[in-house]
C-alpha cells in the first residue's frame, strides 16, 4: 500500500511539473491566429505598456512585419502607463514609430470620434486587465466594442490572463450606481479574461441598443483559470507587484473613504492609513509622485496597517474581504464622514457602507452577495474560453 501511494505522489509531482514546463502563450503571440486577419487592413492598435509579445512590444512587432498600423489607441494611464488615474492624456505621436496616439481620455466620452473611426477597417486590442469591475480596462473595451458596432468595423481581441480569475466574489452592480468604475452588472471580482468578457458583452446583449461588435478573441494558449499568472509588466502606476494586485479588490475601497491606501508611497495597494488612526507603530506619509501627482492627505503622516508581509495564501483565501474597510471605520470612529460617496461607485451595491455602520461583520455582510456569486457564475459560463 505505501508502495503504491508513495508512486501516486511521484506521478502526480511529475504531472504537476510537467504542466509547469509547459510556456503559457498570450494571444498577442499566437500571430498565426491573427496576422492574416491584418493582412491589407489599415490597423487601430488598443494598447499600452502591457501589450509585450515575447519580449517585444506589440506595435513595434506589427511595424516590424510592415502592418500598416494607422493609430494607437490609450487607455487610462496613457500609451505608456505613467499618467495618474482619470487624469486627462493628451493626443500625441509615438516617438519610436511616429505613429499617431489617440487618447480615448482626451474626447471625454470614452469613445472615439467618428472622424478617427473612419481612418481604420481593424481594432486590434490588447490590454492586460487585472480582473476588476472598478478596474477600467474592461470599460473602455466595451466602450470601444461599441464604437466597432456602430461604424461597422471589426475588432480583435488579443487575450491575456487573469491574475485574479481563479474566483469570483463580490456582489453585482447595481447599475443605479453605473460609473466609469462600474460599467457592467458584474461582481467586484468577475474571474474572466477580458476576451470571455467581451463574448459575454455581445452574448448578453449589454451594448447599448443591443448591439452586437464584429469581433475575434485570439485566445491565450496554456492557461486555466486556476494559473496562478505573475504579470511580467506593472499594468498601472499604483499596482506596482503581483500582492498589490491581490490585496487591490478590499483594499481599494479606501478610495471611497477618508483613508489613504498608500497612494504617493512605495507600497500603494498594501497599506492603510489616517492621521487619527490610534494604536499603531506603523505610518506613511503621501507624497507627490509621478502616477500620484496629488494623492489623499498628501504630505500628512499617517498611522494605520501594514498589509505588506500577510502572505499571497490568505488573500486568497478571504478574497473580496471587507475587514480591513470594517477595521479602519471602527478604529476612526467617525461614523457616516468615514465614507465618501465614492463608496457606493466602488463597492456597487447600497447596504454595505450601511451594514458597516449597523456593526456587522465581515461575513454576516458576504452572505447577503454569496447568491449573487452563484447567478453570475451560472450566467458567464457560456463564455469562458478556459478550464475553470
Amino acid at each position: 500500500m505505501r508502495k503504491y501511494t508513495l508512486l501516486l505522489i511521484l506521478l502526480f509531482s511529475a504531472s504537476v511539473f510537467a504542466q509547469n514546463e509547459i510556456p503559457l502563450k498570450v494571444g498577442a503571440e499566437r500571430t498565426d491566429l491573427y496576422f492574416p486577419l491584418l493582412t491589407g487592413k489599415r490597423v487601430a492598435v488598443m494598447t499600452n505598456q502591457t501589450g509585450i509579445a515575447e519580449n517585444e512590444h506589440l506595435v513595434d512587432m506589427l511595424v516590424r512585419h510592415r502592418f500598416n498600423i494607422v493609430g494607437i489607441f490609450s487607455p487610462e494611464h496613457g500609451f505608456r502607463g505613467t499618467a495618474d488615474a482619470g487624469e486627462h492624456v493628451p493626443n500625441s505621436i509615438d516617438e519610436k514609430t511616429g505613429i499617431p496616439i489617440w487618447s480615448l481620455y482626451d474626447s471625454g466620452s470614452g469613445k472615439p470620434s467618428p472622424d478617427k473611426m473612419k481612418q481604420f477597417d481593424v481594432l486590434l486590442f490588447d490590454l492586460q486587465d487585472v480582473g476588476l469591475r472598478f478596474y477600467t480596462n474592461y470599460a473602455s473595451m466595451a466602450r470601444l466594442m461599441d464604437a466597432c458596432a456602430e461604424h461597422g468595423k471589426k475588432m480583435i481581441v488579443l487575450d491575456r490572463p487573469n491574475p485574479n480569475g481563479f474566483y469570483v466574489d463580490g456582489p453585482i452592480l447595481d447599475m443605479k450606481h453605473k460609473s466609469g468604475v462600474g460599467w457592467l452588472p458584474i461582481p467586484v471580482v468577475h474571474g474572466m479574461t477580458l476576451g470571455e468578457l467581451a463574448l459575454m458583452i455581445n452574448g448578453e446583449k449589454w451594448l447599448p441598443g443591443g448591439r452586437v461588435c464584429d469581433m475575434t478573441v485570439v485566445t491565450c494558449e496554456n492557461y486555466t483559470h486556476q494559473t496562478r499568472y505573475e504579470l511580467p509588466i506593472a499594468p498601472s502606476p499604483n499596482l506596482p507587484n503581483i500582492h498589490s494586485i491581490y490585496l487591490y479588490p478590499s483594499t481599494c475601497l479606501f478610495e471611497g473613504t477618508v483613508m489613504s491606501l498608500g497612494r504617493g508611497t512605495s507600497f500603494p495597494f498594501e497599506v492603510y492609513g489616517h492621521p487619527q488612526h490610534k494604536g499603531s507603530g506603523f505610518s506613511f506619509t503621501p507624497r507627490s509622485v509621478p502616477g500620484a501627482k496629488n494623492p489623499p492627505l498628501l504630505n500628512k503622516k499617517c498611522y494605520g496597517i501594514d498589509l505588506r508581509e500577510v502572505p499571497n495564501e490568505l488573500i486568497w483565501e478571504n478574497k473580496f474581504n471587507l475587514s480591513y474597510v470594517i477595521d479602519a471605520y471602527n478604529n476612526l470612529n467617525m461614523g457616516e464622514k468615514f465614507f465618501t460617496s465614492f463608496f457606493e461607485k466602488l463597492v456597487g451595491v447600497d447596504y454595505i457602507r450601511k451594514d458597516i455602520i449597523a456593526g456587522k461583520t465581515a461575513e454576516e455582510i458576504r452572505k447577503k452577495w454569496a447568491p449573487d456569486v452563484e447567478t453570475f457564475k451560472l450566467q458567464r459560463k457560456p463564455y469562458l474560453l478556459y478550464e475553470e
